[in-house]
């Protein structure tokens, strides 16, 4: 990216302002950086444990398969999830408070003895996989949000910092070439004068 300026001390200033502005801004980008990319971790290790939790439970239910197959699993119905938002290192993510469940009357006495435990393992499953989902989604949230972090910082590092410095030292060093002919001119004329006196 090419840095566009003029040989003035307006744009010198300009220029410097805008350096000092990114030089100001990087050490807190990279602090956000790293900060998400600790919470993006933690989000996926989260997501994995969740997974592995839910596979096992699912695992142990696997004998009673058969008893399943009798189960009305519409029973059940997640009927809402309040979630609130919190901010990570600037970036609002979503934190799962809790899960409301409505459960469909049915006879006791018409039904197997086991159904308020089928009902109870149902609700375990779903809230693991849904914190599961909550979870992954989350940790997409936050590594976007630390990918274009990411982005910034290197695009201050490697191209802004680099182009606002170079266009200083290119203003800084036509500004003194300036002021040193001027300088060379004053005394040429200077001396031609005091030349001309002489003779005259």
């Amino acid at each position: 990216m090419a840095i566009k300026f003029q040989y003035n001390k307006t744009s010198l200033q300009d220029m410097n302002k805008q350096l000092r502005i990114r030089l100001r801004a990087l050490p807190t980008l990279k602090n956000k950086e790293s900060a998400l990319r600790v919470e993006v971790k933690r989000a996926k290790d989260e997501a994995s444990k969740l997974d592995e939790k839910l596979l096992e439970k699912m695992a142990a239910y696997e004998e009673m398969t058969s008893l399943w197959a009798e189960f009305d699993a519409s029973l059940i119905i997640i009927k809402d999830v309040d979630l609130s938002i919190k901010k990570i290192a600037g970036v609002r993510t979503p934190v799962l408070e809790q899960i409301h469940f409505w459960i469909r009357d049915f006879s006791l006495f018409n039904n197997p003895f086991w159904y308020m435990d089928g009902i109870a393992i149902l609700k375990e499953l779903a809230i693991i996989a849904i914190e599961h989902e909550f979870f992954v989604r989350k940790m997409n949230l936050l590594d976007h949000a630390r990918k274009k972090t990411t982005q910034k910082v290197n695009l201050y590092e490697k191209v802004q910092i680099p182009g606002y410095e170079e266009a200083v030292l290119k203003i800084k060093r036509f500004l003194e070439d300036e002021e040193n002919l001027s300088k060379s001119s004053q005394k040429i004329v200077k001396n031609r004068l005091s030349q001309m006196e002489e003779v005259a």
